[in-house]
């Protein structure tokens, strides 16, 4: 490469050349400004604190975060499965006491005795999560399934309970005689023809008075001409009254059971002597209690 110069008018002509050595040394120091450079921008765009750097961290991470999830939802709906066999067990348990079933015979609180010959141990299958869901769903419908069955069984059980509690029948002693029939009688005070609305059962004082029938003491306490009166409303328009007791063992709105002692013979208000006056109502009228008397129970 040839270089003119213009000196104090004269032109001064000369020549350079580039050797392969300057060239060569151009060349790196380009490429090392270059890969400075690159390095500087990389250093910034992939630094580990940078937010793209956290996405990916984040996504990374995403399978192991659903995994934790879904043993969590797993875990619940376990302890769900728990708390309905406890239900089913203790309704179990009800039924068994009801049908008065020996306590050794189904014991829900322990696992059924079994046993039999050895035999190959079958291999254990590594189940996914989801197909320990599918499972479990299976499991919980089958349970949902005999707890309605269960359910409906008590329902009918308590019922028959119910019709067989309320069933009238009976006397309304425990001990002590028929004294006096429903129908008119010579008045004891008086001797004037009356109309004897119930039948009279004598005995000791203090002898034990019980409902005919399962139903709700409607009265309680003093009444006039029949002392201290117990009421009861057994449904179905049938209500029974124990009149003259010396003690009252139940109280207004309270349920009573057949055969429950509820008060004690005496012989307070319009009477001559220890024994209870027993009337039947149908539908607020008394009529003649001697057919349920003999009447055979459930």
């Amino acid at each position: 490469m040839s270089l003119t110069l213009l000196y104090r008018g004269k032109n001064v002509r000369f020549s350079m050349q580039l050797t392969k050595l300057h060239w060569l040394s151009a060349v790196c120091a380009f490429a090392l400004l270059s890969g400075l450079i690159v390095h500087l921008i990389a250093s910034n765009k992939w630094q580990p604190n940078s937010e793209q750097y956290r996405v990916v961290s984040h996504v990374a991470s995403a399978p192991n975060l659903i995994k934790d999830q879904k043993i969590t939802a797993l875990t619940i709906k376990l302890a769900e499965l728990q708390s309905q066999v406890l239900r089913l067990n203790a309704l179990g348990d009800r039924l068994a006491d009801d049908a008065n079933i020996p306590a050794n015979e189904f014991n829900f609180s322990q696992l059924p005795v079994s046993g039999g010959p050895s035999s190959d141990t079958l291999p254990v299958n590594n189940k996914t999560l989801e197909q320990l869901f599918v499972e479990i769903e299976h499991f919980e419908n089958k349970i949902n399934y005999e707890e309605k069955q269960l359910q409906m069984l008590e329902s009918l059980t308590f019922g028959h309970h119910i019709q067989n509690n309320a069933y009238l029948s009976g006397r309304p002693i425990t001990k002590g005689w028929l004294s006096s029939y429903y129908g008119v009688r010579k008045d004891p005070f008086n001797g004037k023809p009356t109309l004897h609305k119930g039948v009279d059962f004598a005995g000791k004082e203090n002898t034990a008075i019980i409902a005919t029938a399962g139903g709700v003491v409607t009265w309680a306490g003093k009444r006039y001409g029949y002392g201290q009166l117990i009421e009861i409303n057994h449904g179905d328009g049938l209500a029974t009254r124990y009149g003259h007791n010396k003690n009252v063992l139940v109280s207004v709105g309270e349920v009573v059971n057949k055969g429950q002692e509820i008060a004690r013979m005496g012989s307070t208000g319009r009477s001559t002597g220890p024994h209870v006056h027993y009337e039947i109502l149908r539908n607020n009228k008394q009529i003649d209690p001697i057919k349920f008397v003999y009447r055979k129970g459930k």
